[in-house]
């Protein structure tokens, strides 16, 4: 419903908002007036009130404007004795209009002001994040592009190769394929996010969720780390889009195998509480530079933590996409070192425990 409020054209809106507010006010004025036979003290208050709320919520100055005309007119016609009858002569009446008029202008001047330094600070963080997702973009992009470059020019200016060496060239030319397929995928969720998406949520099986993902990992890597699963013993329901979420927990799984040194296994854990479900994925691994950890706990896109000393590429985008997807499910996502070592990235979804317990 909000959605599609928010959808209707501006003067619309504003034009709905006022009617509604004015209403409001007369249906307050009437009220009040069955305690007081005669004029209604309290209807210039009440209206004054409503070209406030109508200045706030409005986004232009015209409907508060309107609306303190309007105001006075019900006030001196409505509530004011004689009834029912316009009459100039009514002493106050150019004040109490003066005073509407003052009133929506300076609130309407304040709460535009407002939205612009909003929008000011909105756009200052989107390019900050534009940026980050360049810098992550040029490292990422660089580094499989010249293990392609260079593995194919090798098989085509040395004819010397073995038929064991071909096949091994070949593999690393179709890795780093694949991962530049991958890459674009993350980098269009990335620009998909941004612009706005609705998401189809439905309540899932966690474990499911999880399996899922760790299959696609293992056909997407050649990593043989092995995964330890830690949850309780309750079917655990959750709402959300489940292909979003899978791509957030294979994000992460990379993110170990490509990243952690040293590491040798990978835990995940779930955890419950009256209104989130906690997923962490874990390692035993080299951790998080402490650089790159304060960067974590940001509000900036995610970087890549714990790049390997060989350059190996990184995972500034898929980090990014995992923060744009989890804060689109309404959740958080964090990261940490742990204190026997390795890293932790742990992620929350809004949950009411009251709503899925057996």
């Amino acid at each position: 419903m909000k959605a599609r409020v928010h959808a209707l054209p501006s003067w619309l809106r504003d034009t709905l908002i006022s009617l509604l507010i004015l209403l409001a006010a007369n249906g307050v004025c009437a009220l009040l007036a069955l305690i007081h036979e005669d004029n209604n003290p309290f209807a210039p208050q009440v209206f004054t009130l409503a070209v406030v709320l109508i200045s706030y919520f409005t986004r232009s100055y015209w409907p508060g404007i309107v609306c303190s005309l309007l105001s006075v007119v019900c006030v001196n016609v409505l509530f004011t004795y004689p009834f029912f009858r316009f009459n100039l002569t009514l002493m106050g009446y150019p004040l109490t209009f003066l005073v509407m008029l003052i009133v929506s202008l300076l609130v309407s001047a304040l709460t535009t002001r407002v939205r612009r330094e909003e929008q000011l600070r909105f756009e200052a963080e989107t390019e900050k994040i534009r940026a980050g997702l360049l810098r992550a973009v040029s490292h990422d992009l660089r580094t499989p592009l010249t293990g392609i470059i260079g593995c194919s020019s090798a098989m085509l200016e040395n004819s010397l190769l073995t038929p064991e060496q071909r096949t091994a060239l070949t593999r690393e030319i179709h890795t780093d394929a694949l991962w530049l397929l991958r890459m674009t995928e993350n980098i269009l969720s990335v620009t998909k996010f941004q612009d706005g998406v609705t998401l189809h949520k439905t309540d899932e099986v966690v474990e499911e969720i999880l399996g899922s993902a760790i299959v696609k990992f293992r056909r997407n890597t050649s990593s043989a780390l092995p995964i330890s699963i830690t949850m309780g013993d309750d079917i655990l329901l959750v709402p959300m889009d489940a292909l979003l979420i899978e791509q957030v927990l294979i994000n992460l799984l990379e993110n170990v195998a490509y990243h952690a040194c040293g590491a040798t296994r990978i835990e995940i854990s779930v955890r419950r509480a009256p209104d989130s479900v906690g997923i962490t994925v874990a390692d035993d691994g080299c951790g998080i530079p402490p650089e790159q950890l304060s960067e974590l706990s940001g509000t900036s896109p995610l970087p890549s933590p714990a790049r390997r000393a060989d350059g190996s590429r990184g995972m500034g985008i898929g980090l990014s996409v995992c923060r744009a997807i989890v804060e689109a499910h309404g959740g958080s996502i964090t990261a940490e070192n742990r204190a026997d070592g390795g890293a932790a990235l742990q992620f929350y979804l809004p949950w009411e425990e009251e709503e899925y317990d057996p």
